[in-house]
């Protein structure tokens, strides 16, 4: 995929935003969620009367935003944060890691920083008994089985001589994580067959728990040159994209079984700028099969083409609001159930709808981890 289409605009009227201004505001937004005596970023900034507001603390979320700045640093642009500084925090203490979702994140940060200390990390932290250690694992959940897979097959694409002794953990992630595939393509939350949870809610999916397992599935086939993977990941892809809302929307939730949207909201910031480029490009790269319309489509909406024709985008700070969320609190609940007995979605108007005034690093961290390769717009 190309940046070549900035100039371009809709039938809404909102221009395609330009990639590189996007890399350049997060690189902006990112600051205020910096927390340097921690060497991590936050959970969270709110926008408050009082004027930005800075929550909690984030190793998950510190992962995501270093593999972004990681892309945007690679193009030879200045970035105003001492990456390597930060990765070296995360590793000397890895009690935060409490699944192997977290694992795989850290081995996929591993990889792309120092692939010479994958070894040690996989003493360290046991990798080969993870999967059955670890509850989220043991349970099947899709994202994190994702997050596993991502991390040993970047493992595997930054030190070729360990694929075969990474084959077999990968082979075992994978097939735990197919399981959870419906027949429409789509990907549901969790096993059904481990856990009380599972049986009550491992059909339903959210969008999470179709781009990671697209992005980690392409990866792996990359890594291991499979087809099968290649195709489950294109299957989802176009799954996504069929679903796909008039003005860009990539809605939330998703019965796997059926292939219905079971619930349109939250629509969220971080899957039309990040989440959804990062895996439509890893399974382009995968496939050859280009993505490129879905992605400029899904972008146009924080500019503007949106339910309430507004930009998502706070242009001074550098920041792009959470989700378009509705008012009426137990709305996708009801959605849910509709669709797991083939009703249609309840209508949502725009007059049901707010925006949620807030920023999360890893939401500007995935948009430079998909964009950041087309480097920073000069101020």
């Amino acid at each position: 995929m190309q940046q070549n289409r900035s100039d371009l605009s809709g039938s809404s009227g909102a221009a395609i935003p330009d990639v590189c201004e996007l890399n350049r505001m997060a690189l902006q937004g990112l600051i205020p969620m910096f927390v340097a005596e921690k060497q991590i970023f936050c959970f969270r900034v709110l926008h408050t009367n009082q004027g930005l507001v800075s929550e909690g603390l984030s190793p998950r979320y510190t992962i995501m935003t270093l593999l972004g700045l990681r892309e945007v640093e690679r193009t030879g642009a200045r970035i105003p944060f001492d990456v390597n500084a930060i990765y070296e925090a995360l590793h000397r203490d890895t009690s935060w890691i409490q699944g192997a979702g977290d694992l795989g994140l850290m081995i996929w940060l591993t990889a792309v920083f120092v692939p010479g200390r994958i070894d040690d990390l996989f003493r360290r932290c046991k990798v080969e008994t993870a999967l059955e250690r670890f509850s989220d694992a043991r349970e099947a959940r899709t994202m994190e089985l994702a997050w596993f897979l991502a991390g040993l097959a970047h493992a595997g694409l930054s030190c070729p001589e360990k694929l075969s002794d990474l084959r077999e953990l990968a082979d075992k992630t994978y097939g735990l994580l197919e399981k959870n595939r419906g027949k429409s393509g789509f990907f549901g939350h969790l096993s059904t067959s481990k856990s009380v949870a599972g049986l009550l809610r491992g059909r339903v999916g959210s969008f999470a728990d179709q781009v990671y397992p697209i992005y980690a599935l392409s990866k792996y086939a990359v890594a291991f040159q499979l087809e099968a993977p290649a195709k489950l990941a294109l299957d989802c892809a176009n799954a996504i994209c069929e679903a796909q809302g008039e003005l860009g929307q990539w809605w939330w939730l998703y019965e796997s079984q059926s292939g219905r949207v079971s619930s349109k909201y939250h629509v969220y910031s971080v899957h039309q700028q990040g989440m959804a480029p990062m895996a439509l490009i890893a399974v382009e790269e995968a496939t050859g099969k280009s993505f490129e319309q879905p992605i400029y489509k899904g972008l146009r909406w924080i500019t503007g083409a949106n339910e309430l024709g507004e930009d998502m985008r706070d242009m001074s700070q550098g920041l792009i609001w959470r989700c378009i969320y509705p008012q009426q609190k137990y709305g996708k609940y009801l959605n849910v159930l509709r669709s797991l007995v083939g009703l249609p979605n309840g209508k949502v108007s725009a007059a049901d709808l707010k925006i949620l005034y807030e920023d999360r690093p890893y939401e500007l961290g995935w948009l430079l981890y998909a964009f950041g390769r087309f480097g920073v717009k000069a101020n």
